[in-house]
């Protein structure tokens, strides 16, 4: 069935327009998989899956209707049944149910003006609370609908009804969901920062905390700051785990679990740290050890890397590649960090070594794919000065540059030489400045100053001439 949907006219097209589309099973159960999520994000991840996994299409949009059927969202069963008749027309599930279409966007209708009926009502009577409870309904109602856009104005217009702390902040996490769901990073990083400013105290601030962190990271893994998203998920508490819902939310279920956090947050660890701060900050960091418990393969990696095994953890890594291309937040992302990390592992493996062969180097990282041979690879990453070596490519060999210690004490030398002859030249127009009665009063004489007119200041220069004459060996 795979290779059925893999010439089907929905994956041919979708090839044809450079979206990677992925051949082979993955490792993860569907059913179980989407187990996990609830709310937008089971659906959104359930058509990103059946859209680009020939192996998992039919299952995957079978399951997204069936989720669109319960939901109020009519425009998403429509999307994903044109969808589904390009791969399996045949299937029952991909024949339109025009009469739920008709029935469910008639009861939709009559929602909607029932709800805006009652918010003009609250208006009438201006009763701040009515009303900010009136635009809430509004922004549920088009939140459920799949529109975020006016999602987004209706959770707006209730800031100048938020009578307290706790009603501003559940107003701007729903903003922050809203903006999530339209993968709206810039707009995800305002709202979390204004979630994090919030007044709310006690165990309300305790209680967002695992949750500010985690959408911190999810926006900055979508921005492309990596360190920064690691730096967020490795902060994120365990508590996140078994978080209450904050705002009728369970982030949990509703936006991206502990297995999540675990993979992103490791990803971007390894693409962004050095072993050091993997070691101090990743593995023995006891709050995220919980998450990395959750996904072995992934902390795995992170000790084989810090171990200095390169290859065995890329090798790691590429066994999962075909699950995290189906995740809806890491696609987009997955190619760009799997490159960053396999260009440290080359450069801290090269490290050691004057000269390596390009038949060791090949052996040790295996292609992937995104260059046709080892030595193109290399070039790239020597022209953008990644990586400081030369190809020789007659011995077939990648050979560090030779360094010149000498000149590098002489260079220094001269460097010094220069900054001594121009804080001196300073030193002088000051005197003969002083000595003019040109003098420019300060508050108090600079410890330069200080340390120039108790004869310190020569003393530094002989300190700094010996240092040099020590490099060069006299």
């Amino acid at each position: 069935m795979a290779n059925d949907a893999a010439d089907t006219p929905f994956f041919q097209k979708r090839k044809a327009e450079g979206i990677i589309v992925v051949k082979d099973p993955p490792k993860f159960d569907l059913e179980s998989y989407i187990s996990n999520y609830a709310g937008f994000t089971r659906a959104d991840r359930l058509r990103h899956i059946g859209s680009h996994s020939t192996y998992l299409a039919v299952d995957a949009y079978r399951t997204a209707i069936a989720e669109a059927k319960r939901g109020k969202n009519v425009k998403l069963y429509l999307d994903l049944v044109e969808e589904f008749a390009q791969i399996a027309p045949e299937d029952p599930a991909a024949l339109l149910d025009t009469t739920w279409a008709a029935e469910r966007t008639k009861k939709v209708e009559a929602e909607k003006d029932k709800l805006e009926h009652e918010l003009k009502s609250y208006k009438n009577n201006m009763i701040k609370e009515s009303i900010r409870m009136g635009n809430e309904d509004m922004g549920h109602f088009y939140y459920a609908t799949g529109d975020y856009s006016q999602a987004h104005k209706a959770y707006m217009r209730m800031r100048e009804h938020c009578t307290s702390p706790k009603h501003l902040a559940d107003m701007t996490l729903r903003l922050l969901l809203v903006s999530i769901a339209q993968k709206s990073w810039l707009t995800v990083q305002s709202h979390v920062a204004k979630v994090d400013s919030t007044q709310v105290k006690g165990d309300e601030k305790t209680k967002l905390e695992p949750i500010i962190s985690a959408c911190a990271g999810l926006a900055h893994m979508g921005n492309q700051n990596y360190r920064e998203a690691a730096t967020s998920f490795i902060s994120t508490s365990a508590a996140f785990l078994t978080a209450e819902p904050a705002a009728g939310i369970t982030w949990q279920r509703e936006v991206l679990t502990g297995n999540d956090i675990a993979v992103y947050g490791g990803l971007c660890a390894l693409a962004s740290m050095d072993r050091s701060q993997l070691k101090e900050r990743v593995l023995d960091n006891s709050d995220f050890r919980t998450f990395l418990e959750l996904e072995p393969h992934i902390r795995r990696a992170i000790n084989l890397f810090c171990a200095s095994k390169y290859s065995a953890c890329l090798e790691v890594l590429e066994n999962y590649r075909n699950d995290y291309l189906l995740d809806v937040y890491l696609s987009k992302v997955l190619v760009d960090i799997y490159g960053k990390i396999r260009r440290k592992s080359i450069v801290q493996y090269f490290i050691p070594f004057s000269c390596v062969t390009l038949d060791e180097m090949a052996t040790k990282f295996q292609l992937t794919g995104e260059y046709p041979s080892i030595e193109d690879e290399l070039e790239t990453m020597i022209n953008n000065g990644t990586l400081d070596a030369r190809i020789d490519l007659v011995d077939r060999l990648l050979i560090s540059p030779p360094t010149n210690p000498r000149y590098t004490v002489h260079a220094d030398a001269l460097a010094m030489a220069e900054s001594y002859d121009h804080t001196l030249r300073l030193r002088l127009t000051r005197l003969n400045m002083l000595a003019a009665g040109m003098e420019a009063k300060g508050d108090k004489s600079s410890a330069k100053e200080q340390g120039f007119k108790d004869g310190t200041f020569g003393d530094g220069i002989s300190a700094g001439l010996r240092g040099i004459g020590s490099k060069m060996g006299f």
